[in-house]
């Protein structure tokens, strides 16, 4: 009895129920935007929630880096001129060294250059002073101008170093003395020079000409 439905009724029932139906269909479209809004929000807010993280991790990189290129590039500045200068500098103190050399090599070539020429010459007039000196030891110069002569040349030799080397009674020196003669004496323990035929000459410490000699050498 209490489910009947009037005929004139059942309009009544239907229309409600046609009601309702939309009502729910509305309800449904704005929760599925709700929640899609409230994804979006959520999506969004961590995009700009990594968005800063990131810009603040390369803000604090740069803050990092920026000081250290800065440090790197002031030590290039500084050092820069100063190796420069010390290249120049090496370069300087090498040319000098070179120059030093250099001078001292010319100088001791000139030197050297300058000793041969004056032995030559002198070499040239020992000839000449071995007569003057027989002359003046047989008494042939005595008044005479070339006893001047012989006195000039001896000065000019002893001016460049010319020394006379060789006596009688001397050690005999195979370097210094040349033996014409040699002749055995019982009295000798050793060479010993027995006269000079020429003297010999030094210039300085070079041989210009040995003394030639004869020699004692001792008996067997």
């Amino acid at each position: 009895m209490s489910d009947f439905v009037s005929p004139d009724d059942s309009h009544l029932v239907g229309e409600s129920d046609s009601e309702q139906e939309p009502r729910s269909s509305s309800d449904s479209p704005a929760g599925e935007s709700s929640a899609e809004a409230g994804t979006t929000e959520a999506t969004e807010s961590s995009a700009s929630g990594a968005g800063e993280s990131s810009a603040e991790a390369g803000t604090n990189e740069a803050d990092i880096t920026d000081p250290i290129d800065q440090a790197l590039a002031d030590l290039v500045d500084d050092l820069g001129p100063q190796s420069k200068e010390a290249e120049l500098l090496a370069d300087l103190q090498r040319l000098q060294a070179e120059f030093v050399n250099y001078k001292a090599r010319v100088e001791r070539d000139r030197d050297v250059a300058r000793n041969a020429a004056i032995a030559e010459v002198l070499r040239a007039l020992l000839p000449a002073l071995d007569d003057l000196t027989r002359a003046e030891n047989h008494g042939d110069l005595e008044g005479s101008p070339f006893a001047a002569v012989v006195s000039k040349i001896r000065n000019a030799g002893d001016k460049f170093g010319l020394k006379q080397f060789g006596a009688k009674g001397d050690k005999f020196d195979p370097e210094q003395h040349n033996a014409l003669v040699q002749t055995p004496n019982p009295e000798v323990t050793e060479n010993v020079i027995a006269d000079v035929v020429e003297p010999g000459y030094l210039l300085g410490d070079r041989l210009l000409r040995p003394a030639m000699v004869a020699v004692f050498i001792p008996a067997e």
